[in-house]
């Protein structure tokens, strides 16, 4: 089946320890949700098909830590990436203070001067918020990200945000193809008959 996918894309995962990037990777992967999900050690790794509008990709997706003692760990891992999902907890709003940090780590260590970037504004399922969704919308705007709200606890946005990033990177112009690639965007068939992709419906 490989050979039906267009291409391959790497994906980071970031923001500070606690703000469920384990727990939205999972959501994702098996559309599962542990409560007593355990914070990751260095960098996770997973990987996932997925179609977007007639085009079939397989994501690489590196889950990183965000406790201090393991960011020497990270730069490595921005190499290459086409896509970066900055997460952070609607309910602590110091999580949501050091996205800039994240942000300028990402530039600093990014090899792709144009990848694209999502907001992820998680676990929109507690009932005290810190962060309101205009606060978090005007900071999404003023670093011109994309954003959305989620709840891997409740699925809320989790596959939306995936599918939306991928969509922004494969309509992002020398982000992904290879040199030469004669590869077509979209499938004009596959407006007709959704069948014809052979990996939507996968959840």
């Amino acid at each position: 089946m490989d050979e039906d996918i267009l291409t391959t894309l790497k994906i980071l995962i970031i923001g500070e320890s606690g703000v469920g990037k384990s727990s939205i990777l999972l959501r994702f992967i098996d559309d599962s949700f542990d409560p007593d999900q355990t914070l990751t050690i260095g960098v996770d790794f997973k990987t996932k098909r997925l179609c977007v509008e007639g085009n079939n990709v397989k994501l690489a997706i590196w889950d990183t830590a965000g406790q201090e003692r393991f960011r020497t760990l990270t730069p490595s891992y921005y190499r290459d990436a086409q896509g970066a999902i900055l997460v952070f907890d609607v309910s602590n709003h110091s999580t949501f203070s050091k996205l800039e940090t994240w942000l300028n780590e990402l530039d600093t260590y990014s090899t792709k001067s144009n990848i694209v970037k999502m907001i992820v504004a998680n676990k929109i399922d507690k009932e005290k918020r810190e962060v309101s969704r205009e606060e978090a919308m005007n900071f999404a705007r003023r670093h011109q990200t994309l954003y959305i709200e989620a709840s891997a606890k409740t699925r809320d946005g989790v596959q939306a945000a995936f599918e939306e990033l991928v969509h922004k990177i494969i309509q992002t112009p020398g982000l992904w193809e290879s040199y030469g690639s004669n590869v077509q965007l979209g499938n004009k068939d596959h407006e007709k008959e959704p069948s014809s992709c052979s990996f939507c419906g996968l959840v």
